[in-house]
Protein backbone atom coordinates (compact mmCIF):
# COMPACT_ATOMS: atom_id res chain seq x y z
CA UNK A 1 0.00 0.00 0.00
CA UNK A 2 1.42 3.73 -1.21
CA UNK A 3 2.63 5.71 1.93
CA UNK A 4 -0.67 8.76 0.86
CA UNK A 5 -3.24 5.92 1.02
CA UNK A 6 -1.72 4.73 4.31
CA UNK A 7 -1.34 8.31 5.42
CA UNK A 8 -4.79 9.39 3.94
CA UNK A 9 -6.45 6.36 5.91
CA UNK A 10 -5.19 7.49 9.19
CA UNK A 11 -5.49 11.50 8.48
CA UNK A 12 -8.89 11.14 7.74
CA UNK A 13 -10.38 9.93 10.79
CA UNK A 14 -8.07 12.06 12.94
CA UNK A 15 -8.95 14.85 11.26
CA UNK A 16 -12.52 14.15 11.59
CA UNK A 17 -12.27 13.32 15.73
CA UNK A 18 -10.04 16.82 15.73
CA UNK A 19 -13.13 18.64 13.86
CA UNK A 20 -15.64 16.93 16.13
CA UNK A 21 -14.35 17.85 19.42
CA UNK A 22 -13.21 21.35 18.74
CA UNK A 23 -13.54 23.32 21.55
CA UNK A 24 -14.98 26.38 19.91
CA UNK A 25 -17.91 26.82 17.57
CA UNK A 26 -16.85 26.93 13.71
CA UNK A 27 -20.37 27.61 12.62
CA UNK A 28 -22.94 25.34 14.46
CA UNK A 29 -23.58 22.14 16.50
CA UNK A 30 -24.74 20.82 13.28
CA UNK A 31 -22.61 22.61 10.62
CA UNK A 32 -19.27 21.75 12.37
CA UNK A 33 -20.24 17.62 12.62
CA UNK A 34 -20.46 18.23 8.49
CA UNK A 35 -17.29 19.83 8.01
CA UNK A 36 -16.17 16.64 10.11
CA UNK A 37 -17.71 14.66 7.93
CA UNK A 38 -17.08 16.29 4.88
CA UNK A 39 -13.17 16.48 5.91
CA UNK A 40 -12.59 12.32 6.24
CA UNK A 41 -14.36 12.19 2.69
CA UNK A 42 -12.48 14.49 0.93
CA UNK A 43 -9.12 13.32 2.63
CA UNK A 44 -10.12 9.86 1.87
CA UNK A 45 -11.18 10.84 -1.86
CA UNK A 46 -7.99 12.90 -2.56
CA UNK A 47 -5.49 10.04 -1.63
CA UNK A 48 -7.79 7.01 -2.39
CA UNK A 49 -6.87 5.36 0.78
CA UNK A 50 -10.10 3.35 0.23
CA UNK A 51 -12.27 2.73 -2.67
CA UNK A 52 -13.89 6.17 -3.69
CA UNK A 53 -17.25 4.41 -3.67
CA UNK A 54 -16.33 3.03 -0.16
CA UNK A 55 -16.03 6.71 1.31
CA UNK A 56 -19.31 8.24 -0.52
CA UNK A 57 -21.34 5.72 2.36
CA UNK A 58 -19.59 7.65 5.21
CA UNK A 59 -22.62 9.76 5.40
CA UNK A 60 -25.34 6.71 6.07
CA UNK A 61 -23.65 6.39 9.03
CA UNK A 62 -21.97 9.34 10.25
CA UNK A 63 -25.11 11.71 9.43
CA UNK A 64 -27.16 10.01 11.73
CA UNK A 65 -25.25 9.39 14.35
CA UNK A 66 -24.37 12.85 14.74
CA UNK A 67 -27.69 14.06 14.45
CA UNK A 68 -27.85 15.91 10.83
CA UNK A 69 -29.80 14.02 9.34
CA UNK A 70 -32.30 11.10 9.90
CA UNK A 71 -31.27 7.74 8.22
CA UNK A 72 -33.88 7.39 5.85
CA UNK A 73 -33.60 11.73 4.98
CA UNK A 74 -30.02 10.50 4.34
CA UNK A 75 -30.82 7.60 2.55
CA UNK A 76 -33.52 8.94 -0.01
CA UNK A 77 -30.39 10.99 -1.46
CA UNK A 78 -28.80 7.31 -2.56
CA UNK A 79 -32.40 6.65 -4.12
CA UNK A 80 -32.59 9.97 -6.47
CA UNK A 81 -34.13 10.13 -9.67
CA UNK A 82 -31.14 11.32 -11.12
CA UNK A 83 -29.20 8.01 -9.61
CA UNK A 84 -32.11 5.80 -11.71
CA UNK A 85 -31.30 8.41 -15.44
CA UNK A 86 -27.84 7.28 -14.82
CA UNK A 87 -28.32 3.82 -13.97
CA UNK A 88 -30.15 3.75 -17.33
CA UNK A 89 -27.67 5.16 -19.43
CA UNK A 90 -24.98 2.54 -17.74
CA UNK A 91 -27.69 -0.07 -19.20
CA UNK A 92 -27.54 1.30 -22.85
CA UNK A 93 -24.06 1.84 -22.42
CA UNK A 94 -23.22 -2.01 -21.70
CA UNK A 95 -25.74 -3.03 -24.45
CA UNK A 96 -24.03 -1.09 -27.10
CA UNK A 97 -20.69 -2.78 -25.71
CA UNK A 98 -21.93 -6.18 -25.75
CA UNK A 99 -22.95 -6.26 -29.12
CA UNK A 100 -20.11 -4.42 -30.28
CA UNK A 101 -22.05 -1.69 -32.17
CA UNK A 102 -20.02 0.72 -30.46
CA UNK A 103 -16.87 -0.32 -32.25
CA UNK A 104 -18.86 -0.35 -35.47
CA UNK A 105 -19.91 2.62 -35.06
CA UNK A 106 -16.14 4.25 -34.20
CA UNK A 107 -14.72 2.42 -37.17
CA UNK A 108 -17.42 3.89 -39.45
CA UNK A 109 -16.92 7.10 -38.40
CA UNK A 110 -12.50 6.94 -38.87
CA UNK A 111 -13.73 5.34 -42.47
CA UNK A 112 -16.24 8.35 -43.09
CA UNK A 113 -13.32 11.21 -42.23
CA UNK A 114 -10.43 9.90 -44.92
CA UNK A 115 -7.02 8.64 -44.46
CA UNK A 116 -4.69 11.00 -44.48
CA UNK A 117 -2.31 11.26 -41.61
CA UNK A 118 -4.37 14.45 -40.02
CA UNK A 119 -7.54 13.23 -40.98
CA UNK A 120 -6.80 9.81 -39.10
CA UNK A 121 -6.18 11.87 -36.04
CA UNK A 122 -9.89 13.71 -36.67
CA UNK A 123 -11.12 10.78 -37.07
CA UNK A 124 -10.28 8.92 -33.91
CA UNK A 125 -11.44 12.19 -32.46
CA UNK A 126 -14.75 12.50 -33.08
CA UNK A 127 -15.31 8.73 -33.26
CA UNK A 128 -13.86 8.66 -29.22
CA UNK A 129 -15.87 12.00 -28.80
CA UNK A 130 -19.56 10.10 -29.95
CA UNK A 131 -18.92 7.20 -27.69
CA UNK A 132 -18.16 9.27 -24.74
CA UNK A 133 -21.27 11.00 -24.91
CA UNK A 134 -22.94 7.65 -24.35
CA UNK A 135 -20.95 5.20 -22.88
CA UNK A 136 -18.00 5.70 -20.02
CA UNK A 137 -14.75 7.59 -21.24
CA UNK A 138 -12.50 5.08 -19.84
CA UNK A 139 -14.65 2.59 -22.24
CA UNK A 140 -14.71 4.78 -25.25
CA UNK A 141 -11.18 4.96 -24.97
CA UNK A 142 -10.55 1.29 -24.48
CA UNK A 143 -12.50 0.86 -27.78
CA UNK A 144 -10.33 2.78 -29.61
CA UNK A 145 -7.12 2.30 -28.28
CA UNK A 146 -6.37 -1.16 -29.85
CA UNK A 147 -7.57 -0.25 -33.77
CA UNK A 148 -5.04 3.24 -32.74
CA UNK A 149 -2.26 1.34 -32.01
CA UNK A 150 -2.91 -1.39 -35.48
CA UNK A 151 -2.73 1.76 -37.64
CA UNK A 152 0.60 3.27 -35.52
CA UNK A 153 2.42 -0.51 -36.34
CA UNK A 154 1.75 0.13 -39.56
CA UNK A 155 3.95 2.94 -39.36
CA UNK A 156 6.51 1.63 -37.18
CA UNK A 157 6.96 -1.35 -39.95
CA UNK A 158 7.00 0.71 -43.05
CA UNK A 159 10.69 0.74 -45.07
CA UNK A 160 11.81 4.00 -43.04
CA UNK A 161 11.21 3.27 -39.63
CA UNK A 162 9.36 5.17 -36.81
CA UNK A 163 10.82 8.52 -38.07
CA UNK A 164 10.30 12.26 -35.99
CA UNK A 165 6.61 12.29 -37.80
CA UNK A 166 5.59 8.82 -37.65
CA UNK A 167 6.47 9.54 -33.71
CA UNK A 168 4.33 13.18 -33.90
CA UNK A 169 1.57 11.20 -35.45
CA UNK A 170 1.65 8.47 -33.04
CA UNK A 171 0.88 11.26 -30.26
CA UNK A 172 -1.41 13.18 -32.08
CA UNK A 173 -3.52 9.85 -32.24
CA UNK A 174 -3.26 8.52 -28.51
CA UNK A 175 -3.21 12.51 -26.34
CA UNK A 176 -6.75 13.08 -29.36
CA UNK A 177 -8.14 10.05 -28.44
CA UNK A 178 -7.34 10.78 -24.55
CA UNK A 179 -8.71 14.90 -24.57
CA UNK A 180 -11.73 13.75 -26.53
CA UNK A 181 -13.16 11.09 -24.54
CA UNK A 182 -12.58 13.86 -21.65
CA UNK A 183 -14.46 16.87 -23.50
CA UNK A 184 -17.36 14.42 -25.20
CA UNK A 185 -18.13 13.13 -21.98
CA UNK A 186 -19.44 17.03 -21.52
CA UNK A 187 -22.06 17.42 -24.33
CA UNK A 188 -25.02 14.70 -22.54
CA UNK A 189 -26.24 14.48 -19.11
CA UNK A 190 -25.00 11.21 -18.80
CA UNK A 191 -21.54 11.46 -20.82
CA UNK A 192 -19.64 12.20 -17.71
CA UNK A 193 -20.60 12.02 -13.65
CA UNK A 194 -19.95 15.34 -13.18
CA UNK A 195 -23.04 16.51 -15.20
CA UNK A 196 -25.23 14.34 -13.32
CA UNK A 197 -24.28 15.25 -9.68
CA UNK A 198 -24.67 18.98 -10.66
CA UNK A 199 -28.21 18.02 -11.70
CA UNK A 200 -28.69 15.83 -9.40
CA UNK A 201 -27.98 19.01 -6.67
CA UNK A 202 -29.88 21.40 -8.88
CA UNK A 203 -33.21 19.12 -8.32
CA UNK A 204 -32.59 18.23 -5.00
CA UNK A 205 -32.14 21.16 -3.06
CA UNK A 206 -33.07 24.03 -5.04
CA UNK A 207 -36.04 22.25 -7.62
CA UNK A 208 -34.04 23.82 -10.88
CA UNK A 209 -34.57 21.22 -13.90
CA UNK A 210 -31.92 21.02 -16.49
CA UNK A 211 -33.90 18.53 -19.22
CA UNK A 212 -31.24 16.06 -21.20
CA UNK A 213 -32.00 18.67 -24.52
CA UNK A 214 -31.06 22.20 -22.41
CA UNK A 215 -27.77 20.63 -21.27
CA UNK A 216 -26.86 19.76 -24.69
CA UNK A 217 -27.97 23.03 -26.18
CA UNK A 218 -24.80 24.17 -24.47
CA UNK A 219 -22.59 21.29 -23.77
CA UNK A 220 -22.52 19.75 -27.18
CA UNK A 221 -21.35 22.98 -29.07
CA UNK A 222 -19.19 23.52 -26.09
CA UNK A 223 -17.78 20.02 -26.59
CA UNK A 224 -17.16 20.44 -30.01
CA UNK A 225 -15.45 23.31 -29.82
CA UNK A 226 -12.90 22.01 -27.56
CA UNK A 227 -12.46 19.30 -29.37
CA UNK A 228 -11.92 21.56 -32.72
CA UNK A 229 -9.15 23.44 -30.62
CA UNK A 230 -7.77 19.87 -29.03
CA UNK A 231 -7.11 19.17 -32.99
CA UNK A 232 -5.38 21.81 -34.12
CA UNK A 233 -3.12 22.26 -30.90
CA UNK A 234 -2.28 18.49 -31.58
CA UNK A 235 -1.80 18.58 -35.47
CA UNK A 236 -0.95 21.95 -36.46
CA UNK A 237 1.35 22.94 -33.71
CA UNK A 238 2.92 20.64 -30.60
CA UNK A 239 2.93 17.70 -33.19
CA UNK A 240 3.25 18.32 -36.59
CA UNK A 241 3.66 15.30 -38.90
CA UNK A 242 4.58 16.63 -42.28
CA UNK A 243 4.90 14.77 -45.56
CA UNK A 244 3.61 11.85 -43.48
CA UNK A 245 1.82 9.41 -45.97
CA UNK A 246 0.83 5.64 -45.58
CA UNK A 247 -2.62 4.39 -47.05
CA UNK A 248 -2.71 0.96 -45.40
CA UNK A 249 -5.07 2.65 -42.66
CA UNK A 250 -7.20 2.47 -44.98
CA UNK A 251 -6.93 -1.17 -44.98
CA UNK A 252 -6.63 -1.77 -40.68
CA UNK A 253 -10.20 -0.13 -40.85
CA UNK A 254 -11.80 -2.32 -43.37
CA UNK A 255 -9.93 -5.30 -41.86
CA UNK A 256 -11.30 -4.50 -38.46
CA UNK A 257 -14.71 -3.70 -40.22
CA UNK A 258 -14.56 -7.00 -42.02
CA UNK A 259 -14.29 -8.52 -38.28
CA UNK A 260 -17.07 -7.75 -37.13
CA UNK A 261 -19.05 -9.21 -40.00
CA UNK A 262 -22.73 -7.49 -41.28
CA UNK A 263 -24.69 -5.71 -39.28
CA UNK A 264 -26.67 -8.52 -36.81
CA UNK A 265 -30.37 -8.42 -35.62
CA UNK A 266 -29.65 -7.76 -31.77
CA UNK A 267 -27.20 -4.72 -32.96
CA UNK A 268 -30.10 -3.57 -34.83
CA UNK A 269 -32.78 -3.74 -32.12
CA UNK A 270 -29.92 -2.21 -29.40
CA UNK A 271 -29.87 0.73 -32.10
CA UNK A 272 -33.33 1.03 -32.70
CA UNK A 273 -33.64 1.24 -29.01
CA UNK A 274 -30.97 3.71 -28.35
CA UNK A 275 -32.31 6.01 -31.44
CA UNK A 276 -36.18 6.04 -29.18
CA UNK A 277 -33.91 6.78 -26.48
CA UNK A 278 -32.46 9.34 -27.75
CA UNK A 279 -35.34 11.22 -29.61
CA UNK A 280 -37.34 10.94 -26.37
CA UNK A 281 -34.72 13.14 -24.10
CA UNK A 282 -34.48 15.55 -27.37
CA UNK A 283 -37.75 16.09 -27.61
CA UNK A 284 -39.40 14.95 -24.46
CA UNK A 285 -40.48 18.94 -23.55
CA UNK A 286 -42.33 18.88 -27.27
CA UNK A 287 -44.17 15.49 -26.05
CA UNK A 288 -45.54 16.55 -22.63
CA UNK A 289 -47.18 19.56 -24.27
CA UNK A 290 -49.00 17.31 -26.80
CA UNK A 291 -49.71 14.81 -23.83
CA UNK A 292 -50.01 17.00 -20.91
CA UNK A 293 -50.99 14.09 -18.71
CA UNK A 294 -47.60 11.85 -19.67
CA UNK A 295 -45.39 13.67 -17.36
CA UNK A 296 -42.08 12.36 -19.17
CA UNK A 297 -39.29 12.56 -16.95
CA UNK A 298 -35.48 12.25 -18.17
CA UNK A 299 -35.25 9.41 -15.83
CA UNK A 300 -38.69 7.49 -16.70
CA UNK A 301 -37.30 7.70 -20.06
CA UNK A 302 -33.66 6.00 -18.92
CA UNK A 303 -35.48 3.22 -17.37
CA UNK A 304 -38.01 2.85 -19.95
CA UNK A 305 -34.29 2.06 -22.28
CA UNK A 306 -33.48 -0.26 -19.24
CA UNK A 307 -36.23 -2.23 -18.96
CA UNK A 308 -36.53 -2.34 -23.07
CA UNK A 309 -33.41 -4.06 -23.21
CA UNK A 310 -34.03 -6.48 -20.64
CA UNK A 311 -37.54 -7.37 -21.34
CA UNK A 312 -37.89 -7.32 -25.76
CA UNK A 313 -36.82 -10.51 -26.65
CA UNK A 314 -34.48 -11.08 -29.44
CA UNK A 315 -35.57 -14.78 -29.61
CA UNK A 316 -38.58 -15.66 -28.11
CA UNK A 317 -38.17 -19.24 -28.45
CA UNK A 318 -35.01 -19.62 -26.45
CA UNK A 319 -35.72 -17.07 -23.98
CA UNK A 320 -32.55 -15.08 -25.94
CA UNK A 321 -32.72 -11.20 -24.80
CA UNK A 322 -30.27 -8.46 -25.61
CA UNK A 323 -29.00 -8.09 -22.08
CA UNK A 324 -29.32 -10.19 -18.79
CA UNK A 325 -29.62 -9.68 -15.49
CA UNK A 326 -25.72 -11.20 -15.46
CA UNK A 327 -24.70 -8.71 -17.58
CA UNK A 328 -25.22 -6.12 -14.83
CA UNK A 329 -21.86 -7.57 -13.21
CA UNK A 330 -20.13 -4.64 -15.59
CA UNK A 331 -21.94 -2.12 -14.66
CA UNK A 332 -20.75 0.39 -12.36
CA UNK A 333 -22.97 0.46 -9.27
CA UNK A 334 -19.69 2.00 -7.82
CA UNK A 335 -20.18 5.53 -9.30
CA UNK A 336 -24.22 5.32 -8.23
CA UNK A 337 -23.36 4.85 -4.79
CA UNK A 338 -20.82 8.25 -5.09
CA UNK A 339 -23.60 9.95 -6.57
CA UNK A 340 -25.62 9.06 -3.53
CA UNK A 341 -22.55 9.58 -0.97
CA UNK A 342 -22.19 13.35 -3.19
CA UNK A 343 -25.95 14.32 -2.83
CA UNK A 344 -25.85 13.08 1.06
CA UNK A 345 -23.16 15.79 1.74
CA UNK A 346 -24.50 18.61 -0.65
CA UNK A 347 -28.24 17.82 1.92
CA UNK A 348 -25.95 17.85 5.06
CA UNK A 349 -24.13 20.90 3.92
CA UNK A 350 -28.07 22.78 3.42
CA UNK A 351 -30.01 22.06 6.44
CA UNK A 352 -26.33 22.62 8.60
CA UNK A 353 -26.48 26.61 7.15
CA UNK A 354 -22.88 26.00 5.82
CA UNK A 355 -24.31 27.06 2.20
CA UNK A 356 -26.22 30.00 3.93
CA UNK A 357 -22.90 30.67 5.91
CA UNK A 358 -21.08 31.14 2.57
CA UNK A 359 -23.72 33.26 0.70
CA UNK A 360 -23.86 35.45 3.20
CA UNK A 361 -20.40 35.65 4.15
CA UNK A 362 -19.96 36.52 -0.11
CA UNK A 363 -22.87 39.06 -0.11
CA UNK A 364 -21.08 40.95 2.51
CA UNK A 365 -18.01 40.99 0.69
CA UNK A 366 -17.15 43.38 -1.98
CA UNK A 367 -15.75 40.97 -4.69
CA UNK A 368 -15.97 41.42 -8.44
CA UNK A 369 -18.34 38.70 -9.84
CA UNK A 370 -16.31 38.08 -12.87
CA UNK A 371 -13.36 37.39 -10.70
CA UNK A 372 -14.97 35.28 -8.53
CA UNK A 373 -16.32 33.24 -11.52
CA UNK A 374 -12.75 32.92 -13.19
CA UNK A 375 -11.01 31.59 -9.71
CA UNK A 376 -13.36 29.13 -9.20
CA UNK A 377 -13.06 27.42 -12.89
CA UNK A 378 -9.39 27.76 -12.03
CA UNK A 379 -9.28 26.21 -9.01
CA UNK A 380 -11.77 23.94 -10.40
CA UNK A 381 -9.39 22.45 -13.99
CA UNK A 382 -6.54 22.35 -11.61
CA UNK A 383 -7.75 20.38 -8.60
CA UNK A 384 -9.52 18.05 -10.99
CA UNK A 385 -6.02 17.24 -12.22
CA UNK A 386 -5.31 15.68 -8.98
CA UNK A 387 -8.28 14.04 -7.79
CA UNK A 388 -11.51 12.34 -8.71
CA UNK A 389 -13.75 15.03 -10.57
CA UNK A 390 -16.89 13.84 -9.64
CA UNK A 391 -15.96 13.65 -5.96
CA UNK A 392 -14.63 17.43 -6.16
CA UNK A 393 -17.67 18.24 -7.78
CA UNK A 394 -20.02 16.54 -4.67
CA UNK A 395 -17.85 18.89 -2.32
CA UNK A 396 -17.67 22.09 -4.11
CA UNK A 397 -20.86 22.32 -6.37
CA UNK A 398 -22.91 23.17 -2.84
CA UNK A 399 -20.24 25.41 -1.68
CA UNK A 400 -20.06 27.26 -5.62
CA UNK A 401 -24.44 27.22 -5.34
CA UNK A 402 -23.92 29.15 -2.00
CA UNK A 403 -21.20 32.10 -3.33
CA UNK A 404 -23.49 32.29 -6.45
CA UNK A 405 -26.62 33.05 -3.95
CA UNK A 406 -24.09 35.41 -1.97
CA UNK A 407 -23.16 37.51 -5.25
CA UNK A 408 -26.42 37.51 -6.13
CA UNK A 409 -26.37 35.62 -9.66
CA UNK A 410 -28.41 32.88 -11.18
CA UNK A 411 -26.63 29.73 -9.84
CA UNK A 412 -26.93 27.93 -12.91
CA UNK A 413 -24.42 31.07 -14.44
CA UNK A 414 -21.67 29.59 -11.85
CA UNK A 415 -22.45 25.95 -11.54
CA UNK A 416 -22.53 24.99 -15.13
CA UNK A 417 -18.69 26.30 -15.94
CA UNK A 418 -17.75 25.38 -12.65
CA UNK A 419 -18.69 21.52 -13.42
CA UNK A 420 -17.27 21.64 -16.67
CA UNK A 421 -14.27 22.56 -15.84
CA UNK A 422 -13.73 19.23 -13.75
CA UNK A 423 -14.06 17.44 -17.50
CA UNK A 424 -11.09 19.68 -18.99
CA UNK A 425 -8.27 17.53 -17.04
CA UNK A 426 -5.81 17.81 -19.79
CA UNK A 427 -2.15 17.65 -18.03
CA UNK A 428 -1.65 14.51 -15.78
CA UNK A 429 -1.94 10.66 -16.54
CA UNK A 430 -3.71 10.40 -13.11
CA UNK A 431 -6.17 12.89 -13.89
CA UNK A 432 -8.50 10.80 -15.59
CA UNK A 433 -8.85 7.09 -17.04
CA UNK A 434 -8.74 8.11 -20.56
CA UNK A 435 -5.30 10.30 -19.57
CA UNK A 436 -4.09 6.96 -17.69
CA UNK A 437 -5.03 4.33 -20.64
CA UNK A 438 -3.23 6.33 -23.29
CA UNK A 439 0.03 6.94 -21.14
CA UNK A 440 -0.04 3.12 -20.71
CA UNK A 441 0.70 2.60 -24.07
CA UNK A 442 3.55 3.54 -24.25
CA UNK A 443 3.52 6.09 -26.47
CA UNK A 444 3.05 9.48 -24.52
CA UNK A 445 5.54 10.35 -21.49
CA UNK A 446 4.89 12.61 -19.19
CA UNK A 447 6.36 15.94 -19.98
CA UNK A 448 4.62 15.61 -23.38
CA UNK A 449 1.14 15.60 -21.38
CA UNK A 450 1.85 17.82 -19.34
CA UNK A 451 3.05 20.20 -22.24
CA UNK A 452 0.00 20.06 -24.49
CA UNK A 453 -2.28 19.81 -21.63
CA UNK A 454 -1.36 23.00 -19.70
CA UNK A 455 -2.16 24.58 -22.72
CA UNK A 456 -5.86 23.06 -23.43
CA UNK A 457 -6.34 23.74 -19.96
CA UNK A 458 -5.51 27.55 -20.03
CA UNK A 459 -7.99 27.67 -23.26
CA UNK A 460 -10.54 25.99 -21.55
CA UNK A 461 -10.64 28.25 -18.37
CA UNK A 462 -10.73 31.48 -20.60
CA UNK A 463 -13.43 29.56 -23.06
CA UNK A 464 -15.28 28.78 -19.55
CA UNK A 465 -15.14 32.19 -18.58
CA UNK A 466 -16.75 33.53 -21.70
CA UNK A 467 -19.09 31.50 -21.15
CA UNK A 468 -19.91 32.31 -18.01
CA UNK A 469 -20.07 36.20 -19.12
CA UNK A 470 -21.35 35.72 -22.66
CA UNK A 471 -23.59 32.62 -23.79
CA UNK A 472 -25.20 31.27 -20.15
CA UNK A 473 -26.94 34.16 -19.41
CA UNK A 474 -28.45 34.14 -23.37
CA UNK A 475 -29.58 30.28 -23.10
CA UNK A 476 -30.61 30.03 -18.87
Amino acid sequence: MELSKKLGLILGPIFFLACTFLPIELVSQKGDAVIAVALWMLIWWITEAVSISVTALLPLLLFPMLKILPIAEVGANYGSPIIFLFFGGFVLALALEKVNLHRRIALNIIRLTGTTPNKVVLGFMIATAALSMWISNTASTVVMLPIALSVIGLLMDDEDGFTKNDQNFALSVMLGIAFSANAGGIATVIGTPPNSVLIGLLENEYNIEISFLKWMTIGLPFAALMIGIIYVVLVKWMFPNRDLKFNASKEVIDQELKKLGPTSGKEKMVLAIFGVTVFLWIFRTLINSIFPGLGLSDTMISIFAAIALFSVPYNIKKGDFIIHWKDTSRLAWGILILFGGGLALAKGMSVSGIVDLVAGGIANSDISILLTASLLILLMLFMTELMSNVALVAVLAPVVAGIAIGLGVPMLYLLIPVTMASSCAFMLPMATPPNAIVFASGYVKVPQMARVGVVLNLIAVVMLILMFQFVIPLLF
